[in-house]
């Protein structure tokens, strides 16, 4: 019943009257809608409990997310004997969106002991939350509750020692329940426990190298004091940990241009120049672009391929770029410092590198150098 907890508010008599009349033409279950997002969960509670006790009809909730409660809503409404629950994927919908389904179930399973799914199902949420938003063309929301790619992660460096010890104490579930896992972002609040941890999560055990662990904390602090952020880059980071240790597998790159020109008729064309060493030979490459990253991304990926072939599969699919804040008053704008992203994949797996640099263009090519490089790594794993 649409606006429905607006009406009860109005008439609580009526829609008593209404629940228990569609109840006995046929209908199922009433379903009580909070039409414009309005309610907050004591509401819910208060009225689905008066209307449950009078009515006697099975009841269903459908709240939308205006006030920022729908889960909490939705959930309480269930304590408050709702036993049909309507939800959408992720929240899409109308102004600021319904419930959302991934939250709803895991709370209810997981907090509240009501079977919802069949056994190991959950453990699908991430999965399928994510495959969804790609349908969707929507980006995953990075912080979703229960689904998103943050909500077992942490940064902080007493966070990070805590989780050393049990980490129940800042993960309020198994991770792995909702197919997720608990990640420690590398930042420069990080300290010994975070550089640690988040090597042994990408497969490396430094613990027992002091002087490896202070090097690497030191120079991930120093970076980042220079506008560079490790959080969404494990692939950076992880270079960082490989050092000079496998140095003998990198390429070596020998100089890099781009010409971008516009003609009389407006038309605008880009090249880059590619000149890399690798395996004893030397390599020229040259490419023609939709903008210079893009000119060099095909130039540098033409030279790396030829000499390592095993790089083919490679494909950049995401490419970000944000402008960093400057205490520097000449350097705002277009001259500021610039921070670029690029996701990488090989088919099976995407990793994330990073670039900072007053150019663009040069903060553009050390995350595509970083992206290839990190994918040469693996390949020869």
């Amino acid at each position: 019943m649409e606006h429905f907890f607006d009406g009860y508010k109005h008439d609580a008599d009526y829609g008593v009257r209404l629940l228990v009349a569609a109840a006995e033409s046929g209908a199922d279950v009433g379903v009580l809608c909070d039409t414009n997002g309005g309610m907050l969960p004591l509401g819910i509670a208060e009225i689905v409990a008066d209307v449950a006790s009078r009515s006697g009809v099975r009841l269903g909730i459908h709240c939308q997310d205006d006030t920022a409660s729908a889960v909490a809503n939705t959930v309480t409404a269930v304590a408050a004997g709702v036993t049909h629950v309507q939800c959408t994927a992720n929240g899409y919908g109308e102004r600021t969106g319904n419930a959302d389904l991934f939250p709803v179930v895991a709370n209810l399973q997981l907090k509240m002991g009501i079977e919802c799914l069949p056994e190991g199902k959950l453990a699908e949420t991430r999965r399928i939350s994510h495959a969804i938003a790609e349908i969707a063309n929507i980006a995953p929301d990075t912080h979703q509750a229960y689904a998103g790619v943050s909500s077992f992660a942490h940064k902080a460096g007493l966070h990070a020692s805590a989780l050393k010890v049990n980490p129940e104490l800042y993960n309020h579930i198994d991770p792995a329940l909702v197919g997720g896992d608990q990640r420690v972002l590398v930042t420069e609040m990080a300290g010994r426990a975070s550089v640690e941890m988040k090597s042994k999560e990408l497969g490396y055990d430094i613990a027992g190298d002091a002087d490896r662990v202070t090097h690497i904390v030191e120079t991930v602090k120093d970076l980042e004091s220079k506008g560079w952020t490790f959080e969404a880059a494990d692939a950076s980071f992880e270079l960082i940990l490989m050092g000079s240790d496998e140095s003998e597998s990198r390429f070596e790159v020998e100089s890099w241009r781009t010409i971008v020109e516009q003609d009389a008729s407006g038309d605008v064309r880009t090249e880059a120049t590619v000149k890399v060493r690798a395996n004893g030979e030397r390599m020229i490459s040259t490419a023609e672009g939709n903008g210079p990253v893009n000119a060099l991304d095909k130039a540098l990926r033409s030279a790396v391929t030829s000499l390592h072939p095993e790089l083919e599969p490679l494909e950049l699919i995401d490419y970000k770029v944000r402008i960093l804040e400057k205490s520097d008053a000449d350097t705002s704008g277009t001259a500021s410092v610039t921070r670029v992203l690029v996701s990488t994949s090989d088919g099976k797996r995407e990793w994330t590198t990073l670039g900072v640099h007053e150019n663009v263009i040069a903060a553009s090519w050390r995350a595509l150098e970083d992206a290839l490089t990190y994918g040469l790594m693996r390949s020869q794993a």
